[in-house]
């Protein structure tokens, strides 16, 4: 199923990675940047697009939360675990060409 969906962004990426622990949205874009070594640094606009478009997806849901509305936590789902590990192979993949074809080590 996600084998042929392309490749993820990169903020899709580190977005989806940050959910396989229910997190609120500044917390995603906190730990979205320190997984990135603060090279990916978003806005909330940019966020909550990505939130809106990966709920609709069905990659990611809203968690239960019993009390705050404000601070909405969500949780990756199985789709979205399985975009993630097409996405890791499709990058092992590239790595592995390009060192077999620049002469790097293959590991």
């Amino acid at each position: 199923m996600a084998e042929n969906m392309g490749a993820l962004t990169e903020t899709v990426y580190y977005i989806l990675l940050s959910l396989f622990h229910p997190m609120h949205g500044y917390g995603i874009m906190q730990n979205v940047k320190a997984l990135s070594r603060g090279r990916v640094s978003m806005g909330a606009g940019t966020l909550y697009g990505a939130i809106s478009t990966l709920v609709e997806k069905g990659w990611i849901t809203p968690c239960e939360n019993a009390g705050d509305d404000r601070k909405k936590e969500y949780i990756i789902t199985d789709t979205g675990k399985a975009m993630v590990m097409s996405e890791l192979e499709r990058l092992e993949e590239l790595i592995e060409n390009g060192r077999l074809m620049t002469g790097g080590a293959s590991q």
